[in-house]
Parts: structure tokens; sequence; C-alpha cells
């Protein structure tokens, strides 16, 4: 019986042994439960390709499944209706970037976003002229309106146009279409406010970190904005630093949520500096949210980190309707996405 026993004992600590033995790269962890662009990474890390590749490839599966109706095509029309898409990605190991924002009739923006790193000299393409050099690359030209996205606005203008983004102007934006004119005299003193509860999906955009076996580490972004912003809008997923940054020496941070509001303090540069800094993950996501807390109490956001070594952690702002922050993530010893959840400070 005692040689049964240690039988038992000695299988049980070979088991935890193998748990704890596991490498911890690669890593791939993204934003949201968006579990198929997590898988399309791991696969090419599987392969043994580059960080960078795995982050283009994730990002494009999720354009292609146009995750929550928030990435790529046919989702979140602005006022007049048109689908826009704004993308980045950054080496970490080179501390290239390439960008693009406003992007029309080119589905695969991350896509060109990694073309503006590796074919021009340039970092950020936007507008009508990103497009234009997106075909000049070989990118397919497509309508990326679909019957949801115009339901989507047909139904937003029956809702006189409830609800957008104008404010100080006249007529009141929150009754009316416009078209608007400024509103002479007013003081704008007052500090932004969250009235009602947030809507996700009007926010989502994938932001991923992909750690490959070396330690090389890149990030990337992709979404459609904002639903019913104004025309020309460019949130924070494209700004480096804001939706994305990464430093191999480092790690990595990715963002979502209120763009209009983080991309005033770079959060994912201030996650990598934090990390830089001493903190773990899970620390220096919680302070980049709690720098923006300082100065917008009420927000809606989220950040993920890795470093390079591939610890990894999270951290989310508490806002009406939003308490808990779903993220996914690969990682040796699983044999499918893995669904992580963290509560909101």
């Amino acid at each position: 019986m005692e040689a049964a026993g240690a039988l038992v004992l000695y299988v049980m600590a070979a088991q935890l042994c193998a748990v704890f033995s596991q490498p911890a790269l690669p890593l791939v962890i993204n934003t949201w439960p968006f579990r198929t662009a997590t898988q399309a990474a791991w696969n090419v890390l599987a392969s043994g390709r580059s960080a960078l590749d795995a982050v283009e490839k994730g990002c494009t599966q999720c354009e292609i499944d146009q995750c929550d109706g928030s990435v790529g095509y046919g989702g979140s029309p602005d006022e007049a209706g048109e689908t826009t898409l704004d993308a980045m990605i950054m080496n970490g190991s080179t501390m290239k970037v390439g960008a693009v924002a406003s992007l029309r009739r080119i589905k695969n923006a991350i896509g060109v976003a990694r073309a503006v790193m590796e074919h021009t000299k340039h970092t950020f393409l936007v507008g009508e002229s990103a497009s234009l050099f997106a075909e000049s690359m070989g990118f397919v030209c497509e309508d990326l309106t679909t019957n949801r996205s115009l339901s989507i606005y047909s139904k937003w203008l029956d809702q006189h146009c409830q609800p957008n983004f104008r404010t100080n102007v006249t007529p009141d934006p929150t009754k009316s279409c416009g078209p608007y004119k400024p509103l002479k005299g007013f003081k704008n003193d007052k500090p932004p406010s969250l009235q009602k509860a947030v809507d996700v999906h009007s926010h989502d955009t994938i932001g991923m970190i992909a750690v490959d076996k070396q330690g090389n580490v890149a990030t990337g972004t992709s979404t459609n904005g904002a639903s019913h912003k104004i025309p020309g809008r460019v949130g924070d997923s494209p700004i480096i630093g804001a939706g994305s940054y990464a430093d191999s020496s480092v790690g990595g941070a990715a963002a979502t949520g209120d763009g209009d509001t983080m991309m005033r303090f770079l959060p994912s540069y201030q996650a990598v500096e934090n990390m830089r800094m001493g903190a773990d993950p899970t620390a220096a996501c919680q302070k980049a949210i709690a720098r923006i807390q300082k100065h917008v109490p009420v927000f809606f956001g989220a950040i993920v980190c890795a470093n390079y070594t591939g610890s990894y952690g999270a951290a989310c702002a508490k806002a009406p309707g939003f308490s808990q922050f779903h993220y996914t993530v690969f990682k040796p010893g699983l044999s499918q996405p893995l669904e992580e959840v963290v509560d909101c400070l």
C-alpha cells in the first residue's frame, strides 16, 4: 500500500513538473474573445514563422470574420453610411511601423499597413491616398458596404441620427441630423461624461501581441472605428503607442475602447515603459489605465500586455455596463485558444 501511495505521489509530482516546465513561448494574446484570430496567429508561430507574420495573419483573420462587426468590412458606418478601416503593425525588433487610417475600398487593412512598413520609407498613410497606394501594391478594390451596414445606417437615420459625436453645434445634435454649424457663445468648461451604458461593440478593436520562441515581439491592431463617426475621424487603433506598441527588449501592449479618450494618453506605450521600469505585465496594464482615470475618471477602455519572456496580463477601466474584460491567449500546453477575464478597476 505504501509503495502504491508513493507511486501515486510520484506521478502527481511529475505531472505538476510537466505543467510548470512548459515553455512560456511562443505566445499570442489579443483583446476580446476573437478565438479564430488567436488560432490563426498561433498557427503561424507554431510553424516557425515570425511574430510579425503571426500578428498580420491574426488580424487579417478578424478582418475576414468581421469580428463583432467592429473589425473589417461591413461594420461601423460613418455619418455618410460608409465603412472605412484603420490598422497598424509594429515590429518590436526593428521598431519599424506601418499604419493606415480612413482606408476606403480595401478589406485587408493590416496587410496594407505592413505594405506601408515594408515598401515605403513612411510610417502612416491615410484616406483616399492610402487606398490608391494599396491598389498599386496589388490589393483588390472592393465595396466595404454590406446589407448589414446599410441597415445600421438606415436605422440610425430613422432615429434622428442618434447617437452621434457632435457637440456645441446647432441645430441640437441630440434631436437632429443637421447639417450643423458651430454654436456661438458656448463655454466648453465641463469635463466629458459617460452618461449611458457602454456599447462595447461600437468600440471594439482587435489588438494583438505575438512573441516568438526567440522573444521577438510584434503588435498590431485593426478596426472599422466607432459607429456613426464623423467622416474622417481616426481613433487610437492606428496611432503608434496608443493602439499598440512593441519593443522586443521589453514586451508589447495593445489597447481597445474609447479611442478618442485613450489616444490622448498613449496607453500602450505607457504600459511597455512600465514594464521597462520593472512592472509585471498585469501591473503595467493597471498603471496605464489608472493614469487615464486620473484625468477621465469614467471611460471605457482595456489593455493587454506581455513581456518578451511570455508573461502576460490585462486591465480595464470600469464603466457603466462594462465591469469585466475578456481577452484570448494561446501559449504552450494549450490545445486551443484560452479565453481569460479580468475585473475592471
